[in-house]
């Protein structure tokens, strides 16, 4: 019986690492690398619907149930299975709206990518602290009227947000002397 020659690790090729290009770089640019591995070993194709939970399902919901995974068919990306971490006996209420929340991360990607909701119960885990948010300046009055018509809040709440950030003077920090 003839054996096989099995591949060793010096006949693989090396990892050749990204080229270096001799200056610093925000931390935001290298965060993507770092936690993107973390978050596809997991099942996260995309790290923001972690960070974005509350945004893609709501705070009453997003109080009772963190995202642990989305399992996908092999070979696809779509049609997965998303798996909630629930708190206490939250798991009933979860179960009566799972349409909701599918439609909403189907929403959030663009496309259907979750099929179905899969809850395990378990501790929700919580920041300690609160995020605390950069007091907004004042929406300016031309465009507070503009404002005033709309009728969906959350989509209210972000063109004040916006109207407010661009109406908010910011000073450039002078970080050496120029001569």
């Amino acid at each position: 019986m003839a054996k096989t020659p099995r591949t060793t690790s010096s006949t693989r090729q090396p990892i050749q690492p990204p080229p270096r290009s001799n200056r610093a770089r925000p931390v935001a640019d290298l965060l993507p690398q770092v936690g993107g591995a973390a978050f596809k070993r997991f099942g996260f194709v995309q790290s923001a619907v972690v960070s974005r939970w509350h945004e893609i399902v709501g705070d009453r919901y997003a109080r009772v149930s963190a995202p642990e995974s989305i399992r996908f068919p092999h070979g696809k990306r779509a049609e997965g299975v998303l798996t909630l971490t629930v708190g206490g006996a939250h798991a009933t209420m979860m179960q009566h709206i799972a349409p909701e929340i599918i439609e909403r991360v189907n929403r959030f990607f663009g496309y259907a990518a979750v099929a179905k909701l899969v809850f395990r119960q378990g501790e929700i885990r919580r920041p300690t602290r609160p995020v605390a948010r950069p007091p907004r300046a004042p929406v300016p009055a031309d465009l507070g009227d503009s404002l005033r018509d709309i009728a969906d809040p959350e989509l209210k709440a972000v063109l004040e947000a916006l109207a407010s950030g661009l109406a908010e003077p910011r000073s450039i920090p002078i970080l050496g002397k120029i001569s």
